[in-house]
């Protein structure tokens, strides 16, 4: 009988073979080849880099948050140094929203204040927008669509954890308010490579574009 861990990596071998079957599949119908580009007014959105995420100490934290980090922090002087809002996300401690059925909190035990502040390495600057969340959206239940049509933004660059949860979650809802969703492929990251390549291969597919730190950089820049 073949281990949890052998079975997981021959599911991740698998996968590129079946994303490929997959975008053959909307190639030859002509599906989702189109980008949305980027427009003239982005926003730096860095979601959930939190230590209750980022600190294996916690139960949901992972050092494969890492990698994600080490780009945030090429991304964040850029954007500053060219004025470009920087917005972040967390969740809000203590709980203070009303709970619904479908609030998904209860699941994480052993929260405290600490998991829910921002990384030191990818810390805020005084005056950085923080939107406290409750739910895997950044859009969902926050004043955040206001905070951005205030500044004229167009483009959302998306960073942070996780791929197949808030960074997913957020990039279709950007989409849905009109605004151009660019995940940074460096910048995100999950608990799981398997959800984590194949939601950016679905994201960059049907609900965003993916790009590389590099392409970013330079757009940023120009």
């Amino acid at each position: 009988m073949q281990s949890k861990a052998e079975r997981s990596m021959n599911q991740l071998d698998a996968l590129p073979s079946a994303m490929a079957e997959v975008d053959a599949y909307y190639k030859a119908r002509g599906l989702f080849q189109d980008k949305f580009g980027y427009g003239v007014s982005p926003a730096l959105l860095v979601i959930d880099m939190a230590y209750g995420w980022t600190d294996p100490e916690y139960a949901g934290g992972s050092a494969r948050l890492d990698s994600a980090i080490a780009a945030i922090q090429r991304l964040l002087p850029v954007a500053r140094t060219k004025g470009i809002p920087v917005i972040y996300t967390t969740s809000p401690f203590p709980q203070t929203q009303p709970k619904s059925a479908a609030d998904f909190s209860p699941k994480f035990r052993k929260w405290d204040q600490r998991a829910c502040e921002i990384d030191e390495r990818v810390k805020p600057l005084p005056g950085e927008y923080i939107v406290y969340k409750e739910h895997a959206s950044a859009f969902a239940g926050t004043a955040l669509v206001g905070h951005l049509l205030g500044r004229r933004v167009d483009t959302l660059l998306i960073t942070g954890c996780s791929t197949s949860a808030c960074v997913r979650a957020t990039a279709t809802d950007a989409k849905s308010n009109q605004l151009r969703p660019i995940v940074i492929r460096e910048a995100v990251q999950d608990r799981s490579e398997i959800l984590h390549e194949f939601t950016l291969f679905d994201l960059q597919a049907r609900f965003a574009d993916v790009v590389g730190l590099e392409e970013a950089l330079r757009y940023l820049q120009g």
